[in-house]
């Protein structure tokens, strides 16, 4: 099951689980779609792979299945192409 971390692992922006900006890789690193598609350019910087839109967990699994809560960011992380 999906982590859903909460932020952006670069800018740290708020990520909900609803969010159609969240992106994650094979390792679930979670960036939005602006860090993954700009500064990291389509790669993640931890692995090296690539970027999917992060599917949406239903609301109803939510309350049984809930979100992490634990940030995850790395200061320093932008970087360009």
């Amino acid at each position: 099951m999906l982590e859903l971390r909460p932020t952006c692992e670069c800018c740290d922006c708020a990520l909900p689980p609803e969010s159609p900006d969240a992106r994650i890789c094979t390792y679930e690193c979670t960036f939005c779609a602006d860090c993954a598609d700009g500064c990291l350019g389509g790669t993640c910087p931890n692995c090296t792979g690539n970027f999917v839109a992060r599917p949406f967990r239903p609301a109803f699994l939510l309350e049984k299945d809930p979100p992490s809560r634990t940030r995850v960011h790395q200061s320093g992380l932008h970087r360009t192409r």
